[in-house]
């Protein structure tokens, strides 16, 4: 109490001294240790979007990588192509261990999805470098979504560049080519054979694995990353740095 009467005394004598000046606002602000918070600048609120877009990914991609991170999330579990889904009830009925095939594929693709999830970090984070100011504010103050939007708006295409040679790796690595193969091979051996013929609406299936595999896997991860930005935009305690808290505090200030 005595310390805070000594700086009243020492501001209350220097009072006239400073009036006029600019070091009055300045005192007078600090006064009760309570300093002025500087309206944030552009550069601070494109920064602190970029922050939100890393940490976002950072932990998106960090639960995908884990074993069951696609295959354990009802979400985002890639299921069997629709060819296939379509041949169901003809493979269980006609392929031997036809059940026990497809299970098998399912749990392939989703093995061979968390081992590639990995690639999707520097492709992203190029698309955060190259940012603008116009970008990150329209972000910012747009849809929950806006930034999991634009993300995919400018790496969808390289993201499917980049995925698909590593999806087909690790479709192999995995055992899932094998799975494919293991269980097409004897359906379209049927289908094509005289009594498969007789079937009506039975014919082989030729999906794209690859293909396939990677949309769905991209769609798991923008799916992740669109969560982990609305935990940053609604969720305080997700706001991990003094940046995201500042940023995103502007936000609350307008809903």
């Amino acid at each position: 109490m005595k310390t805070y009467k000594f700086y009243f005394l020492i501001f209350a004598f220097t009072l006239p001294l400073l009036q006029g000046c600019e070091t009055l606002t300045n005192v007078a602000n600090t006064i009760g240790n309570s300093a002025v918070t500087q309206p944030l600048t552009e550069g601070q609120i494109a920064n602190g979007l970029k922050e939100a877009l890393n940490v976002g990914i950072s932990n998106g991609v960090k639960t995908l990588v884990k074993k069951d991170g696609y295959f354990g999330n009802s979400l985002l579990k890639i299921l069997l192509p629709k060819p296939v889904k379509e041949a169901e009830k003809v493979i269980t009925k006609y392929v031997p261990s036809g059940q026990n095939l497809m299970d098998n594929l399912v749990l392939k693709m989703n093995r061979a999805a968390e081992d590639a999830a990995n690639e999707a970090t520097p492709i992203f984070k190029d698309a955060i470098t190259g940012m603008t100011i116009t970008d990150a504010k329209g972000i910012l103050f747009g849809a929950d979504s806006a930034a999991t939007t634009y993300l995919r708006n400018k790496t969808e295409s390289k993201l499917t560049a980049a995925y698909s040679p590593k999806i087909n790796n690790s479709l192999s690595k995995v055992g899932a080519t094998q799975a494919w193969k293991a269980l097409a091979n004897p359906y379209n051996k049927f289908a094509n054979s005289t009594v498969g013929k007789l079937i009506n609406g039975v014919k082989p299936i030729n999906a794209n694995l690859g293909n396939y595999v990677t949309q769905k896997a991209l769609s798991g991860l923008f799916y992740k990353v669109r969560q982990e930005e609305n935990k940053i935009r609604k969720n305080v305690s997700a706001r991990v740095t003094n940046l995201l808290q500042r940023v995103f505090g502007e936000l609350d200030k307008k809903r």
